[in-house]
């Protein structure tokens, strides 16, 4: 089996990849550095992909940044969409599988019963929709791919909410946070645990995916929790979306079916409360 080349690897994933990776003493990951690894190049991607000759690509590579992704929307689409296409092109071309990272923006969030890979897809903002077009065109280039959807991702790297919770937690006697919203917290060890999981166990059940912690919380539940298992006396208040106006609309309702990952792929996926209980104590 060739190389995995990670694209994204300085992101919050790409660093829980590098620490799982580790843990698991897998040295054939390379995690290239940003001349290499910009996805917008197709020919310095080419000659990435010649050099390495990889087996697998995992594509942590993404613009994230909702609320500005309604002002800068051609941006949003080529990191999001050509950026998924130029790999997904030199993946068909060199026979490589490529794992790819989508989001529960891609759902309207309007329902109240947990989401499949199978139910439709209607982003409300500009990042959900370039994403479902970076999903939308992969197949056109490869059959081999692994998209995962995924949600809420935080870990003890980069910035995120756990890390801004607790932070501000430090600082205020109080944090009004919004509680409808409902989705599922994801931590990015796990997910990353996913990835190589797939890679380790050379599947060929190719496909979309869901992938989160298992549970079902709102932002409101998640801030408390950190507080409490973070030892913080911050008093949490709960308040409405409409209390707390961003320029991209969230989904409502986001939280994902996991069973298709769970028996394909012969996962087992902790609750999102215990992964944060390990989250916590590593930043302890």
């Amino acid at each position: 089996m060739g190389s995995t080349l990670v694209f994204g690897g300085g992101g919050q994933l790409g660093q829980c990849l590098q620490h799982v990776a580790q843990q698991r003493n897998l040295t054939d990951i390379v995690f290239l550095p940003e001349e290499q690894a910009n996805i917008l190049e197709p020919a310095a991607l080419r000659e990435t992909f010649t050099r390495y000759q990889p087996s697998y690509i995992i594509n942590c590579a993404a613009y994230t940044a909702v609320d500005k992704a309604e002002d800068e929307v051609d941006l949003a689409r080529r990191v999001n969409r050509d950026g998924a296409e130029n790999l997904a092109r030199l993946c068909g071309e060199f026979g490589a599988t490529l794992l790819h990272i989508s989001t529960d923006f891609v759902f309207a969030g309007t329902g109240n019963q947990p989401l499949t890979e199978t139910d439709e897809a209607a982003p409300i903002s500009v990042y959900g929709l370039t994403k479902l077009e970076g999903e939308e065109v992969i197949p056109r280039h490869t059959s081999q791919y692994f998209i995962l959807r995924t949600s809420w991702l935080y870990s003890e790297y980069a910035g995120n909410f756990v890390k801004t919770m607790l932070r501000f937690g430090r600082e205020r006697e109080e944090m009004r946070v919004i509680w409808d919203q409902l989705g599922t917290p994801t931590y990015a060890i796990d997910l990353a645990g996913c990835l190589l999981h797939v890679i380790q166990s050379g599947s060929t059940a190719y496909g979309l995916y869901h992938y989160s912690n298992e549970g079902v919380t709102s932002w409101y539940d998640f801030a408390a929790a950190i507080f409490e298992l973070g030892g913080l006396s911050t008093r949490v208040v709960p308040i409405r979306t409409a209390e707390y106006p961003t320029k991209a609309t969230r989904p409502a309702f986001s939280v994902m079916d996991k069973t298709k990952v769970k028996k394909t792929l012969g996962l087992t996926i902790p609750h999102w409360r215990e992964s944060l209980k390990v989250c916590l104590s590593r930043l302890a």
